[in-house]
């Protein structure tokens, strides 16, 4: 199971070879699953976006994998709705926009929809407490 979860990613790599790929995960809780899966399944349809599904859904975890060209301004632009409605689906779900892999580059904008002004404000002084002089992963989360 572990070895076909690892390869779900490059399978879809090579399923669709020259265009570039992006791993997500959301998380909900099982009673919201279907539907999670169901919404975002016609997103993915409406927008016209190549994004397989795949998920250890007994956490009611899932991860899509968009498959784009960069170089289409069109794609990029439905990439961009395709995860900002993900991650909103799945905080209204009472779920996080990320699953497993915490809160990437990618997710950072998502924080105080999530956890509100209070909640990431926490998280800011967490930081400065463990890490006063900025050297564990400078610039990347809070500066």
């Amino acid at each position: 199971m572990w070895k076909a979860r690892h390869d779900a990613y490059w399978a879809t790599r090579a399923t669709w070879p020259g265009r570039q790929t992006l791993a997500t995960d959301v998380c909900v809780p099982i009673s919201r699953l279907a539907d999670c899966i169901a919404e975002t399944e016609a997103d993915i349809k409406r927008l016209g976006l190549i994004s397989p599904i795949v998920g250890h859904v007994g956490d009611g975890n899932f991860h899509a994998t968009p498959v784009i060209n960069p170089d289409d301004a069109g794609e990029l632009a439905a990439l961009h709705e395709f995860l900002d409605r993900l991650a909103a689906r799945a905080i209204a779900m009472e779920g996080t926009c990320t699953g497993e892999h915490g809160i990437g580059q990618g997710k950072i904008r998502y924080l105080e929809k999530e956890f509100g002004p209070e909640g990431v404000a926490v998280m800011r002084a967490l930081k400065n407490a463990l890490d006063p002089v900025g050297i564990l992963n400078p610039g990347k989360l809070f500066v």
